[in-house]
C-alpha cells in the first residue's frame, strides 16, 4: 500500500510540473551564459540548434531569413503574453485602476504575486505581465480589458487572424498547457513584429528591471544582459512547450526578431537564439534591389499622344547575403503597346526580382500621365492633315 501511495505521489508531482510550470526560476542569473562563447562566423552554412522550431524575421520587411520547422504547430507557453499585451495596449487605458480578483490570484506558475482585492494601475500589470511573466497579471488584465477571460480570448483570436497568424489559437491569456492552445514560430514572429510597432510595448520589453509600487520586477529574458543589441522580448516555459524565447536585437540600424520553441534547457534556448541571430547579423545586410524610377515610355494606340512615360512604383530594400545577391535576376513584364484612354498611375506592367526559381519581390509599373482616347472626328482630322502633307 505504501509503495502504491508513493507511486501516486510521484505521478502527481510530475503532472503538476508538466501542467503548471511556467517561467519558474526564470530570474536566475544569466550574466555569464555566453561567457566562454565567441561570436560565430558563417560561410553560408546554417547553424545547428537545439530548438525544435525556430525562425529569424527581419523587423522592417518581414522577410524570413532562417527557419527550422517554423510552420509547425506547437505550444508556445508564456510567449502567449505578447498577444495579451497587444490587446491590452490597444483596448485598455494604462492609467485605469484594476481590482484584482480571486480568479487572478488563484492561478499557478510564474507570478507577480498579486493579492485579492488589491488595486493597481494597468500600467503596473503590463510590467508584471512582460517582465516577470505574471500569470496572475494576465488574468487581471484579461478580466479588466475584455470584461471576462472569455471575452478577452475572443479579442486575442480575432487579432491573430487580423495579423495573419493563421495557425495560432489561444485558450488562455497566460499560455499554460491546454488542448487547443498553439502557435508556430512563424506566427509568433508575425505577432511580435506587430507588437514591436507599439511604442509602449517596445519600451516595456527592453526594461531589465523596475520598481512598480512596492514590487521590484526583474526581466526573465536572459538575452537582455548577455547578447549585444538585444532589446526584447519574451520568455516562456511549460512541460509541453519546453523552453521558449522570442528575442529582438538591433545593431547598426538592422533589427531582427528570433523565435525558438521547445528547447531542452534555458541555456539551450539562449544558445539557439544566439546562433541564429549571429548567423543573420554576420551575413545579411540591407540591399536595394528595386528602385522607384522612370523606365522610359510605352507606345500608345488610339491616343492623342504616341507614347506614355512609365515608372517603377516603389523602392524595395531587403536583407540579403552576398551569395543571394549574386543569384538575383529580374524579369520585366510589359505589353508591346497600350491602348488609350490611359489614366495616370494605372498599372501597365510588373517588375519581378527572382532568387533562384522563386519570386523574391515585385513592384508594379505605372503610367506617368493620363492620355485621352481619340474620337472618330479626330481620326478624320488626322487623315486630312496627312493628305495635305502629301499633296504639298
Amino acid at each position: 500500500m505504501k509503495r502504491i501511495l508513493a507511486i501516486v505521489i510521484v505521478l502527481m508531482i510530475l503532472f503538476l510540473t508538466v501542467i503548471y510550470a511556467d517561467d519558474m526560476n526564470e530570474a536566475a542569473s544569466t550574466s555569464s551564459i555566453f561567457e566562454d562563447l565567441a561570436v560565430e562566423t558563417f560561410n553560408g552554412d546554417e547553424p545547428v540548434i537545439n530548438a525544435q522550431s525556430a525562425i529569424v524575421m527581419d523587423f522592417d520587411t518581414g522577410r524570413v531569413i532562417f527557419e527550422k520547422n517554423a510552420y509547425q504547430r506547437r505550444p508556445m507557453a508564456s510567449t502567449t503574453k505578447v498577444m495579451t499585451a497587444i490587446i491590452a495596449l490597444e483596448n485598455g487605458n494604462l492609467d485605469d485602476i484594476v481590482t484584482i480578483s480571486r480568479n487572478a490570484t488563484s492561478i499557478h506558475g510564474s507570478l507577480m504575486h498579486l493579492h485579492t482585492g488589491e488595486k493597481l494601475p494597468l500600467r503596473d500589470l503590463m510590467y508584471g505581465l512582460l517582465l516577470c511573466s505574471g500569470n496572475d497579471a494576465s488574468i487581471a488584465i484579461a478580466e479588466h480589458v475584455g470584461g471576462s477571460v472569455e471575452g478577452f480570448l475572443e479579442m486575442m483570436n480575432n487579432k491573430a487572424k487580423e495579423i495573419g497568424a493563421n495557425n495560432t489559437h489561444f485558450t488562455s491569456p497566460h499560455g499554460l498547457d491546454d488542448v487547443g492552445h498553439h502557435s508556430t514560430a512563424y506566427d509568433m514572429a508575425l505577432i511580435t513584429k506587430y507588437a514591436l510597432n507599439i511604442p509602449v510595448f517596445n519600451e516595456i520589453v527592453k526594461t531589465k528591471s523596475i520598481q512598480v509600487g512596492n514590487r521590484y520586477l526583474n526581466n526573465s529574458n536572459e538575452m537582455l544582459t548577455s547578447y549585444e543589441g538585444a532589446d526584447g522580448v519574451k520568455t516562456g516555459y511549460t512541460g509541453r512547450a519546453g523552453r521558449c524565447l522570442i528575442t529582438s536585437a538591433t545593431r547598426d540600424g538592422r533589427r531582427f526578431i528570433s523565435v525558438v520553441l521547445f528547447c531542452d534547457s534555458r541555456s539551450q534556448r539562449a544558445l539557439s537564439s544566439k546562433k541564429i541571430l549571429d548567423y543573420t547579423f554576420s551575413l545579411y545586410y540591407p540591399r536595394t534591389i528595386i528602385s522607384s524610377q522612370y523606365l522610359g515610355s510605352l507606345p500608345v494606340e488610339k491616343g492623342f499622344e504616341k507614347s506614355v512615360p512609365i515608372y517603377v512604383e516603389k523602392t524595395i530594400t531587403l536583407p540579403l547575403s552576398d551569395e543571394e545577391v549574386a543569384a538575383l535576376y529580374t524579369k520585366l513584364s510589359l505589353p508591346d503597346y497600350i491602348q488609350a484612354p490611359i489614366t495616370e498611375k494605372s498599372v501597365v506592367g510588373t517588375l519581378s526580382v527572382y532568387l533562384g526559381d522563386k519570386i523574391l519581390c515585385e513592384s508594379s509599373i505605372r503610367a506617368g500621365k493620363s492620355i485621352k482616347q481619340k474620337t472618330i472626328l479626330q481620326y478624320f482630322i488626322d487623315v486630312f492633315i496627312e493628305w495635305l502633307e502629301l499633296v504639298k
